[in-house]
């Protein structure tokens, strides 16, 4: 409008007037977002894919972006947004009518029906009053926070303690940005001052919480919830509160809330999705299953419910299933990148690597700077031998570098070592295997580094050569242009690697592993049975007598080729001052309320060895006690019971662990150090029990000196046993083998892969003594476990000869063709594992 000097009070009507529509027209605006219920932004990404749990705490329990595609749900509105708790709109709701379809008058007419049905917090009973609050919320719902902030404090002036706009001024700057520390606080003095005169106000708690949570006071936040629950309870706040527990890792008090929001109002895709990740999240995955499933029954096109799903069977070790769950989330939306990302790494660990590889590709045309895509589309191209693309791609996650107080990502601290290894491998791919050792040609501090997954800072580390244009990619290798005598061994690989298979949740079948120690273990047999008849080997450039590494060598040479991800690097090689710091592997049986699933049969037969402990020690340090102690224990069923009898000791108040012992065979009555075992609680009964081996240079010695001996008689008794056909002789043989194994378990003497490096070991050198293991191990078995939770060899081997059906070997095996000679280099390896014999060879049962 013209402003004229001398028309002062037609410009204050003409303004009035002005402002009145502009005001009618934001409400009109917030009453269509009642209606709509429009979608929010992609929602926990980062919690969905079971990974971090951070993201969280970056915007709180209740803000706009963790809730998202999905249309029919508003199920994180901030509660002045959203007084009734209106959780979502059923599907098939009408359309809403566009804005500016909207006359004046019907503007006009829903701004008076705003006001005269006070639907905003703290309204008045005065009409103007109430106008001018509401059009305060208005533009903050519209995003207008420093309008709004300047409206409110305008109202303040002429009432300074107007409860409505105190709230009102508290909520724009809150929603400004709590990124700026002012802006959070400024927004924590207003709610502050509303509290203390209102303090029966639940939304006033509850916005609270929205501006403590994002700060990372979440203890504070979850007292807010609480207060506001005991105001006036509702589905939304146990929701919003289970939020932050789950934040907390506290996942039975955020399960028991989010039912008690099911309990309130059972139509909540988004609360049944989160109870399921309760479970998920404390290792029982048929419980989150059933959950995930019937968030899918509540939406039926819930694509994160079909992703989440997804994950639960792939951690079961379903495949199938899970293929079938990201395949439904990818039908209802094709551009779902968390689908695309966890199915192609579920394909990569289950062997397909072009498979895996187009999801990636796909996942980084929507999204070009996904590290975990790039990398894992690096990583893929490399484990097929695709060099160039491998590290270009593995180039465009090590430029990305984290800002300033940024944590790097773990694809960030890994991506250099996969760069170095990348170049090594490419530069090795035409030398025959036998020529060359991974162990002695990477530098010492380079691997511990790598097996330790430190940052890569490694002093005066001289970078490998680049890719050498001379060197070819590895390329496409048909099954049908082998021989038909090559056909016949990767089909026999590929049924001897099925048997390794773990049948225990954690555990995915992965054909590439198989393939891969299925050869090893045909290469063992050959290589053994020559060792026996008095052949000598060829390692590292010479010629010399087989040693009992040379046969586990042959297994770790094919794991580590079946997958460049993951160090499989021999600790006693590190460099010395790692080993006299000692090189632990170390493993999580349960932290806080997460349970290892994988480990789950275990955990019963080392309780009983933990509380045998606890009464020897007990019976040494506190005998008047002991019979106490002995009564206590009679009642603890499972490991989290062991937390009270701790406080029967002023020294294992905080915690205690338990070492195992290993029995000597070569100097009866000596015994070696197995692992340790620790537990430790906190005061809400949170605890760690975990279990780890201590690579030390003297306990290591203890071990190869054991081994030796055992590998000595085990040479002695495989010459003579190719020269006799004595039952005797192969059942001394078979136990010698699962007694050098035993020890090996126990030394745990691999950073990565000792369990299937030591039954490939166990299987070929069998079937160079004539047996061929054709059992399979049983549900809940494993291997690596059962040696080191078994008292001794001669228990081991009577254990693993009760599942492993041993029968005589076919003739047939001596006309294979030789493996070391068939796949000499690592170029002929790379080959052998991308070939797909899916049509050739008949399927694993």
């Amino acid at each position: 409008h013209s402003v004229f000097p001398n028309e002062q009070r037609c410009k204050r009507k003409m303004a009035a007037a002005s402002q009145r529509v502009a005001a009618a027209a934001i409400v009109a605006q917030l009453l269509l977002f009642w209606l709509c219920r429009s979608a929010w932004a992609e929602y926990l990404s980062s919690l969905l894919s079971f990974s971090n749990n951070n993201q969280l705490q970056k915007h709180g329990c209740v803000t706009q972006s963790e809730f998202g595609n999905s249309e029919d749900f508003v199920e994180c509105e901030s509660s002045f947004l959203n007084p009734e708790d209106t959780d979502c709109v059923p599907s098939g709701a009408p359309p809403c009518e566009p804005v500016l379809s909207l006359d004046t008058e019907k503007i006009l007419s829903q701004a008076k029906v705003l006001a005269e049905q006070k639907r905003f917090p703290f309204s008045t009973t005065d009409a103007n009053t109430n106008e001018e609050l509401a059009f305060g919320y208005v533009l903050i719902g519209n995003s207008l926070y420093d309008e709004a902030i300047k409206h409110f404090s305008a109202l303040l002036q002429g009432n300074p303690e107007l409860v409505g706009a105190i709230y009102g001024r508290g909520i724009a700057y809150g929603k400004k940005g709590l990124q700026d520390i002012k802006n959070a606080e400024l927004a924590l003095f207003e709610l502050n001052r509303v509290i203390t005169l209102e303090p029966n106000a639940p939304e006033v708690f509850e916005q609270r919480a929205e501006i403590l949570s994002p700060l990372g006071r979440i203890s504070e936040a979850l007292n807010d919830l609480s207060r506001a629950i005991q105001l006036r309870p509702s589905a939304r706040l146990y929701r919003h509160r289970g939020t932050l527990h789950f934040i907390s890792e506290d996942y039975a008090a955020a399960h028991e809330d989010f039912q008690l929001s099911l309990e309130m109002k059972k139509y909540q895709p988004i609360a049944m999705l989160y109870k399921g990740l309760t479970f998920y999240h404390r290792g029982m995955l048929k419980e989150a299953i059933d959950a995930f499933k019937e968030a899918v029954k509540l939406k039926t096109d819930f694509t994160d419910a079909y992703r989440s799903l997804g994950q639960a069977y792939r951690e079961l070790g379903d495949f199938e299933a899970a293929m079938e769950s990201f395949q439904k989330a990818l039908i209802l939306n094709q551009n779902h990148i968390q689908s695309l990302q966890l199915r192609g790494m579920m394909l990569y660990h289950h062997g397909s690597l072009q498979e895996a590889l187009k999801d990636f590709k796909g996942c980084l045309q929507l999204e070009p700077y996904n590290e975990v895509c790039q990398y894992m589309r690096g990583l893929g191209h490399v484990a097929m031998g695709q060099f160039y693309e491998g590290i270009k791609a593995q180039t465009k996650v090590m430029l990305n570098d984290p800002l300033p107080g940024q944590k790097a990502s773990s694809e960030y601290l890994k991506v250099k070592y996969l760069r170095e290894y990348s170049r090594y491998l490419h530069a090795h791919l035409d030398l025959s295997m036998t020529e060359y050792s991974i162990d002695f040609d990477l530098p010492g501090n380079f691997k511990d580094h790598w097996a330790k997954n430190l940052p890569f800072l490694i002093e005066d580390y001289e970078e490998q050569p680049g890719l050498q244009p001379h060197i070819k990619d590895v390329l496409p290798q048909k099954f049908e242009s082998y021989s038909v005598e090559v056909q016949e061994l990767i089909c026999t690989a590929d049924r001897l690697g099925s048997l390794m298979q773990y049948d225990t949740p954690g555990f995915l079948p992965n054909k590439r592993i198989h393939r891969a120690m299925g050869l090893a273990t045909l290469e063992i047999m050959q290589v053994v049975h020559r060792a026996w008849s008095n052949s000598k080997i060829r390692v590292n450039g010479k010629t010399r007598l087989m040693q009992w590494k040379d046969m586990f060598d042959i297994a770790v040479k094919w794991r580590r080729i079946a997958d460049p991800d993951q160090p499989v690097l021999w600790l006693d090689q590190m460099p010395a001052q790692s080993l006299s710091r000692g090189f632990n592997n170390h493993i999580n049986l349960i932290r806080g309320q997460i349970i290892n699933m994988r480990y789950l049969a275990y955990f019963d037969k080392t309780l009983n060895f933990i509380k045998d402990r606890i009464l020897v020690y007990h019976g040494a340090n506190n005998p008047k006690g002991l019979s106490e102690v002995r009564d206590a224990l009679d009642k603890v069923k499972k490991i989290e019971d062991l937390l009270p009898i701790m406080k029967f000791n002023s020294k294992t108040r905080d915690g205690f662990t338990v070492n195992t012992k290993v029995p000597s065979l070569k100097n009866q009555g000596k015994e070696f150090d197995g692992f340790t075992i620790t537990i430790t609680g906190d005061r809400v009964g949170n605890m760690l029990f975990s279990v780890e081996t201590q690579t030390t240079e003297e306990r290591t010695q203890q071990y190869h000196d054991e081994i030796e001996a055992l590998y000595k008689d085990l040479s002695s008794k495989g010459k003579a046993l190719i020269l006799s056909t004595e039952l005797g002789e192969a059942d001394a043989v078979c136990n010698l083998i699962l007694s050098l194994v035993y020890y090996f378990y126990n030394l745990m003497p691999l950073s990565r892969g000792s369990s299937v490096v030591a039954y490939s070991v166990i299987m070929g050198a069998l079937m160079a003594s004539g047996k061929e293991i054709t059992g399979r191990i049983p549900k809940g078995k494993l291997v690596d476990f059962e040696a080191m939770t078994t008292p001794s060899p001669e228990a081991f081997s009577k254990i693993g000869k009760s599942w492993m059906n041993l029968k005589s070997l076919p003739a047939s095996y001596s006309s294979l063709p030789a493996v070391l000679e068939t796949f000499p280099t690592k170029r002929t390896m790379l080959e052998v594992l991308n070939t797909d014999s899916t049509s050739h060879c008949p399927k694993n049962s």
